[in-house]
């Protein structure tokens, strides 16, 4: 029997599971069961940036095993179920597993960083596309498509932009055949053209 799982969690989409601070003696270290977890920084202004997504199998609040101060939200974009677990119980395989996920979140947070002052805009919200049609929030159609269930505000936070300016990329993109565009959602029309997009340099 896991020791280390507490307890296990339910979030609706859009609810809050972390907000930023000090970590109280409550919090603990969460994993994701089922869902998928934003986890995103907002500034004075309200603008927010996504720092990375947490899927299935996933760590996330490791902040509470220093007592680092959290400088980000943690907010469920599908229905997802966490386990909260205790770090000090954590096996040998869930430590690797931890340490693991810390690497693969670094080098996320680098290519983020690459994107952001390398890249034009085009080409990071290809990539974000490519990235989201990997997790809980894609969807296939009848005819094979893959699509992602996400809003123009969302993909704006995941790129480091605004809401208008990713709309009118969104409809160029739309124009030139890579994606099709509907309510709360986007269909990959040419995948392996938005692959290319997405290693282009500015």
């Amino acid at each position: 029997m896991q020791t280390s799982i507490l307890d296990t969690l339910t979030f609706d989409p859009g609810e809050i599971i972390l907000y930023p601070g000090e970590p109280s003696p409550k919090d603990q270290l969460y994993r994701v069961r089922e869902g998928l977890v934003r986890l995103q920084s907002v500034d004075d202004e309200g603008n927010a940036l996504t720092l990375r997504f947490v899927r299935p199998g996933e760590y996330f609040g490791e902040e509470v095993i220093s007592g680092a101060e959290r400088t980000y939200f943690a907010e469920a974009v599908t229905e997802t179920k966490v386990d909260a677990l205790a770090p000090g119980q954590l096996s040998a395989q869930e430590m690797h597993e931890l340490v693991q996920g810390l690497v693969r979140a670094l080098s996320q947070t680098y290519q983020t960083i690459q994107r952001i002052s390398g890249q034009r805009l085009k080409n990071r919200i290809a990539a974000t596309l490519l990235e989201l049609s990997r997790t809980p929030v894609a969807f296939m159609e009848k005819n094979g498509r893959i699509g992602v269930r996400a809003t123009h505000d969302e993909i704006a936070s995941a790129v480091g932009s605004v809401r208008e300016t990713v709309t009118k990329v969104i409809g160029e993109l739309t124009r030139e055949g890579y994606i099709r565009s509907g309510y709360g959602k986007l269909v990959l029309e040419n995948p392996s053209g938005l692959e290319r997009l997405s290693k282009e340099a500015a």
